[in-house]
């Protein structure tokens, strides 16, 4: 059962991918914030997939193609946001 702040969390996830779709970066922003904010005075961890769409460095919620460049380097995804913040995740091949 999740608790209060995860439920919480999921949803402004929404509501960021949302605005980010409708190019409100701002707004996207202000709920990455807020979410990560809850997390923090809530001790719950954020889900891998908010992490995986967000940048650290602005709070914008990435998208790929339109405010992030994604790359396959050497057994790495390196995922390149606007504002030159990289992020990398190993991947397995699976031949």
């Amino acid at each position: 059962m999740a608790t209060i702040a995860e439920e919480r969390i999921d949803r402004l996830h929404a509501l960021a991918r949302r605005a980010a779709a409708e190019d409100e970066y701002e707004r996207s922003r202000e709920y990455v914030r807020l979410a990560r904010r809850i997390a923090e005075r809530n001790r719950c961890g954020l889900p891998r997939p908010f992490k995986r769409f967000t940048c650290d460095r602005c709070d914008v919620y990435l998208r790929p193609g339109r405010n992030a460049r994604v790359r396959t380097q050497e057994g790495h995804v390196v995922v390149t946001c606007d504002c030159g913040a990289h992020q990398r995740y190993p991947y397995r091949d699976g031949g």
